[in-house]
């Protein structure tokens, strides 16, 4: 019988003095691994995202929810000397430290990687920044939607005769977020191996450029700039969004077999299937246009069960477009516990989607809803030593957050 162990970070600590997106999605992985995540946020507002509404779920913006899981909020102002105080000293117990502060923006509280890793010599300090710390744009915030135009996403994204595009979710900060984890991760085993800490710049337009992927490899190679092919695909024909009879399909082939077997088989065109313009993927890039003329007039006649019964029983990639309600309640998504309940301190029951990171013998942890502002303030402070009339007096003083109200 095989021993379910503990998850991977059980026992390590992070600080998080990160808001927004990327930062708190780096440290959202780190806590659904295990880690014991210190979420640092102004006692005035919080998290940016907390306002990011509507909808909102008994006061908590979704957006706030969606990256916040797994954590422990302390509302701490660390403009005052106080604060700055606090955060050493949950610093000086941390493994991993991530803010998302401007390039040197932490240094004059004293809370930069160079003054930290004086009191904490193992620890690893990631930063999350725009563009990096040794960019000539290293005094520039770092916003997803100007990192996706300036780092090429958007000139590859949308109609080909139409206008620039962004992706519909904040994928530059998502990216950003999951190569931080990455770094974290990665430095954690460094520090084990070697007893000492290390700073990480991480740059949203790195990770931009970097998941350009085979578009930005194409334009190395070619020198040519890339176009945007709307649905298409600029190296794989056919790969598309068809209008079926009664709603869109995608038919995504991915090599000359399976189409082949799509147009004689499916579609019933073997000249098609026998046309040297399209027996070969090469052939139908440049042939583009004119498989299309040939291939929607044929989608549309029929209805979208016809084509995707039909590709299905020949193993050929294909889909309904749905909806994201569609996507989250589909029986392969509660199979997957891609969704999960937990028990929210205002909500209710709240369902938050699950993390897809899957472990056989170390599972990830059983979610905790994101934190109230300051829900954990006193608890945190008890941890290091900080009695019930010296927290009141910090409170008093502004240095933390009132209690939240768990009201409805």
């Amino acid at each position: 019988m095989t021993r379910t162990r503990q998850a991977p970070l059980t026992g390590r600590k992070v600080l998080d003095l990160s808001r927004v997106l990327a930062g708190p999605w780096c440290t959202m992985i780190l806590g659904d691994l295990g880690a014991d995540v210190t979420k640092v946020e102004n006692p005035n507002g919080g998290d940016d995202t907390r306002g990011w509404g509507p909808p909102f779920a008994a006061g908590e913006a979704a957006y706030y929810l969606c990256a916040n899981r797994n954590k422990k909020s302390i509302a701490l102002d660390f403009s005052k000397a106080e604060g700055q105080e606090i955060v050493r000293a949950l610093a000086a117990e941390a493994d991993i430290l991530v803010e998302n502060y401007k390039a040197g923006g932490l240094r004059k509280y004293g809370l930069d990687y160079d003054s930290l890793k004086e009191i904490n010599p193992r620890l690893v300090y990631c930063s999350v920044t725009g563009y990096g710390h040794d960019s000539p744009l290293r005094e520039r915030a770092g916003y997803d939607y100007v990192i996706q135009a300036e780092g090429g996403l958007m000139s590859v994204t949308g109609p080909k005769d139409g206008a620039p595009h962004k992706v519909g979710v904040a994928v530059a900060d998502l990216f950003t977020g999951m190569a931080a984890a990455q770094a974290c991760l990665a430095a954690l085993i460094a520090a084990d191996r070697d007893g000492e800490g290390q700073h990480l710049d991480i740059a949203l337009y790195d990770a931009q450029l970097a998941m350009l992927a085979n578009v930005g490899s194409a334009y190395l190679v070619s020198g040519d700039e890339p176009g945007r092919y709307g649905n298409g695909h600029a190296t794989v024909v056919p790969y598309d969004l068809f209008d079926a009879k009664d709603g869109a399909i995608v038919i995504a082939i991915g090599n000359d077999r399976q189409f082949a077997r799509f147009a004689a088989e499916v579609m019933k065109r073997p000249d098609i299937a026998d046309d040297p313009r399209f027996a070969a993927n090469s052939a139908r890039v440049e042939h583009r246009d004119a498989l299309m003329r040939e291939m929607r007039p044929e989608v549309a006649a029929r209805p979208a069960t016809y084509w995707l019964d039909g590709m299905r029983r020949h193993g050929i990639p294909c889909a309904q477009v749905r909806g994201v309600g569609e996507a989250l309640t589909a029986p392969e998504t509660r199979a997957r516990d891609m969704v999960k309940r937990v028990a929210h301190p205002l909500a209710g029951e709240l369902e938050l989607i699950g993390s897809p990171l899957k472990f056989g013998a170390t599972p990830i942890v059983d979610f905790t809803p994101p934190p109230l502002l300051g829900e954990h303030s006193e608890e945190i402070l008890s941890g290091l030593g900080r009695e019930g009339p010296e927290i009141a007096e910090l409170q008093r003083r502004g240095v933390i957050g009132s209690p939240p109200s768990k009201d409805p």
